[in-house]
């Protein structure tokens, strides 16, 4: 209800009425783009590659782009090289002092990885664009139209034009949107494939197993929401200190550890991970190799072996991931030069290794939580013998995108002091 009310206050504001209306004409044109199939590319023949890689990260990458990639579309990369450059940036700033002394800068310097980000998209979509061409160029039948190099360049052309295109609309929604632009790509692409979904169950099953999922569907969405705001806060006290006739610190404030810091990326990066093999070999024309089948097949998430190894995977990516975003040292180091400490712990190493300790704890909590969502597909389908497009992964991703869309919203109508809101 809160979510219903929240845009109906929302659209009263003729502001955000105006934000909401121009998000939605960008849904729009990227939904065109989903459908658009890119010239040279045969449809059939991508649909019958498609369903033998069922399970694996195209069928991942289908449902992120809403369908998009299954037909080859000019969009059929979506937003995945911006989100793949974004991490690359991120991780850089880490290695480099130059990139970290930019992002403290404020705007101008914010501006600059911005720019930056945009040159990393543009290699990526390039790299992914020309490998994914060869790959479907080797695959037999083909899936291009023919086999002439200037067929090659125009799908080539075709799928980085789409990706900077799509780029630049979820851009415009964070600047003149709503906000949140990439992620809303991901949301209403995954959304749209949810209808598309429960009728094909339908049609197959009849009323009982589509009833059943959805019950069980509403059920993982409560348990996402909850595991998505939980987090753990640590207390923080400051002392005293006396400046003239002014009294500073002496208030209590808390440091939020979130039990999903590291979100969906661990899921993604492992099942690229297990499926890079596959992929370089499809693109080399595969392999009359039968060991190296075997090896292939063992590694597929549905597999037992390449479940065990999947979810191995995400715990080791989760607490990778962990400590990138939450440094304990750091932490602990601006606590006692502004005058703060945990109750209980005194400043210094003590106070960084409870961090690390109880980080440590909050981290494995939040990998069980992911690799229960990345294994729900495969419980739908030992159970009811049907594929879902609303995998754990997706449903992870549509609740985060939601609650932080609707903050921001929130946020805004506040700013302008509405007060049917309060």
């Amino acid at each position: 209800m809160d979510l219903f009310k929240t845009l109906k206050n929302a659209w009263r504001v003729p502001e955000l009425r105006k934000k909401i209306i121009f998000t939605l004409w960008m849904f729009l044109v990227i939904r065109l783009g989903a459908v658009i199939t890119a010239p040279g590319i045969d449809t059939v023949a991508v649909q019958a590659m498609m369903e033998q890689n069922a399970g694996n990260l195209l069928s991942l990458m289908d449902v992120i782009t809403g369908g998009a990639f299954k037909t080859m579309a000019i969009f059929a990369f979506g937003v995945g090289p911006y989100i793949t450059a974004s991490i690359i940036m991120q991780l850089l700033q880490i290695a480099i002092t130059k990139l970290e002394e930019l992002a403290k800068e404020g705007e101008q310097g914010r501006k600059k990885i911005n720019k930056y980000t945009r040159y990393v998209t543009l290699g990526l979509a390039l790299i992914q664009a020309t490998m994914t061409t060869l790959t479907l160029r080797a695959q037999q039948p083909s899936v291009l139209v023919d086999n002439s190099i200037w067929t090659f360049l125009v799908v080539v052309i075709s799928f980085v034009a789409g990706s900077m295109l799509v780029m630049w609309i979820g851009e415009q929604i964070t600047q003149k949107g709503i906000g949140n632009g990439i992620s809303l790509i991901i949301f209403i692409n995954i959304i749209s494939r949810l209808p598309q979904s429960f009728i094909g169950m339908y049609k197959t099953h009849g009323y009982l197993v589509p009833s059943i999922i959805l019950v069980l569907f509403l059920l993982v969405v409560a348990f996402v929401v909850l595991m998505s705001q939980g987090e753990r806060r640590i207390a923080v006290q400051y002392a005293k200190r006396t400046a003239g006739r002014k009294v500073y610190g002496g208030q209590s404030q808390a440091i939020p550890i979130k039990v999903n810091l590291a979100g969906v990326l661990p899921i993604i990066f492992a099942m690229s991970i297990m499926n890079f093999p596959e992929i370089v070999t499809n693109l080399f024309g595969g392999t009359q190799n039968d060991l190296w089948n075997q090896v292939l097949l063992y590694l597929r998430w549905t597999h037992p072996v390449g479940t065990i190894i999947y979810v191995i995977l995400i715990f080791a990516f989760s607490f990778f991931y962990s400590t990138i975003a939450f440094n304990p040292m750091e932490i602990a180091s601006n606590m006692k030069k502004g005058g703060g400490f945990i109750p209980g712990i005194r400043p210094g190493k003590p106070t960084s290794d409870y961090l690390v300790d109880v980080a440590t704890r909050i981290t494995l909590l939040g990998a069980i939580f992911l690799a229960i969502l990345a294994v729900i597909p495969l419980v739908f389908d030992y159970a009811f013998n049907v594929g879902v497009a609303f995998s754990g992964t997706s449903l992870l991703i549509i609740v985060g995108v939601a609650l932080e869309t609707l903050k921001q919203m929130e946020s805004q109508m506040l700013m302008r002091h509405y007060k049917g809101f309060l």
